[in-house]
């Protein structure tokens, strides 16, 4: 569990305001899981959520089911602590590796990753990644992935990524997953930087 250790480090020496990747508030990914939610009930998962404010706002918009999974538990836990009790105990927290833990089958509706799939440099973890989806994800669910487009940057945190044009991005999860749109975004980071970011957004048959 290398990568768990690396990013707990990331989380407890350093603030979830000064990462690269932080958004005061993730609009782009909120407006794209408003667009689908069929209503409040809807099971949301925010994979690699970890300290992001996505789950805030979900909750600011009445949403009911969400469940934010990462695998480190100091990031899960600046959530928390951001949200306060009686907030954060309306949220499923769910700490673990997204290519080993165990999901429960068809339970999701809106499967949302903004910056994680893109760290699986190794083809057996994507593989591994995208049984995942077709195993937790509802036939008919919603599968929204963000990863750094071919001009975003090649490491992350100190680590390599794999950078994506939009067509490629939706090939890693082939013919099962029904390509809806592609979403193009410039995140700009804390320092100051422009990243280029590619969403894809199937439904999964």
């Amino acid at each position: 569990m290398e990568s768990k250790s690396h990013w707990d480090k990331v989380y407890s020496t350093r603030s979830s305001e000064a990462v690269s990747w932080y958004q005061p508030h993730a609009t782009l990914s909120l407006e794209m899981i408003r667009a689908v939610a069929r209503d409040k009930s809807a099971h949301i998962v925010d994979v690699g959520g970890g300290a992001s404010s996505l789950v805030d706002d979900l909750l600011a918009e009445g949403m009911r089911n969400v469940g934010v999974l990462d695998i480190s538990g100091a990031a899960l836990a600046v959530a928390r602590q951001r949200l306060g009790h009686k907030q954060a105990a309306r949220v499923r927290w769910i700490e673990g590796d997204i290519t080993t833990i165990a999901l429960e089958k068809a339970s999701v509706d809106i499967w949302h990753d903004r910056a994680v799939f893109h760290f699986l440099t190794d083809a057996a973890d994507r593989a591994a990644y995208v049984a995942q989806v077709r195993h937790a994800v509802r036939p008919g669910g919603h599968v929204i992935v963000a990863a750094f487009g071919p001009d975003g940057p090649v490491e992350c945190s100190g680590l390599p990524v794999v950078r994506y044009a939009p067509d490629a991005l939706h090939a890693q999860f082939g013919g099962a997953f029904e390509l809806l749109e592609h979403v193009k975004e410039d995140h700009h980071t804390p320092s100051g930087l422009v990243q280029h970011f590619v969403y894809c957004h199937c439904v999964m048959h």
